[in-house]
């Protein structure tokens, strides 16, 4: 590649680059790109809008319940610092709730180990926003997809077994929270549902109805279509 083509590309100066030439230029420095979903998966700055609508979503339900709520909550430390997708905790009982919302679920050893780690951490995040806590539920909130579905399936018996507290079970007792705390739970959400129970079970729960959506991809089609109108 010529000198100058690269003078012209490191100066902004030569549109159109392509991401094979990119990729060259990159691999001249000894970087390794990885493409992966078309979206951001953990930012405090928030750009995947689909993943924004869903904890939009949850947040205006919780609240409509009672619950004081708390959006991408930074915990831990420079070294190692994550974003808790929602806290809330109900004022009588004190009893947090960690929401970990996923549009996809990719990996579930990962979503795991981050729910752990935040479940955890909620106790100074609690403290730090001047809320008493007194226990905490950690809750897996995925986007209600025919591919998150297909996912369940396949990680049925581990979840079962991680996730014990299902949908019903958490519509009940987040409307009155002062009955015995649950364990963790699993839920799919609907951002476009009016529902009064808005944590829909999957359908190795015992759910009949197909999922509102495809896959992620179907989604976002989807909010582009209601938002030109």
């Amino acid at each position: 590649m010529a000198a100058s083509t690269v003078w012209r590309i490191e100066a902004g100066e030569l549109p159109g680059v392509t991401v094979a030439t990119a990729g060259q230029l990159l691999g001249e420095l000894g970087i390794l790109v990885e493409f992966r979903s078309p979206y951001i998966a953990r930012s405090h700055l928030q750009r995947d809008a689909a993943h924004a609508r869903c904890s939009v979503y949850v947040r205006r339900r919780l609240e409509a319940s009672g619950w004081q709520v708390a959006q991408e909550v930074e915990v831990g430390s420079a070294r190692s610092r994550g974003f808790i997708d929602i806290l809330a905790s109900h004022r009588e009982s004190g009893i947090a709730m960690v929401i970990e919302i996923k549009t996809e679920l990719v990996d579930l050893g990962e979503v795991q180990r981050t729910l752990g780690w935040y479940e955890r951490e909620s106790w100074a995040a609690a403290r730090r926003l001047g809320w008493k806590q007194r226990g905490v539920v950690g809750v897996v909130a995925l986007l209600a997809s025919e591919v998150n579905e297909g996912a369940i399936q396949e990680n049925r018996v581990l979840l079962q077994q991680w996730c014990p507290t299902r949908a019903r079970q958490m519509n009940e007792w987040v409307s009155k929270p002062l009955s015995p705390r649950p364990t963790r739970s699993l839920a799919l959400i609907d951002p476009a549902s009016r529902r009064r129970r808005w944590l829909m079970p999957a359908r190795v729960d015992g759910r009949r109805s197909p999922a509102p959506y495809a896959d992620y991809a179907d989604f976002m089609r989807r909010l582009a279509r209601r938002r030109l109108r």
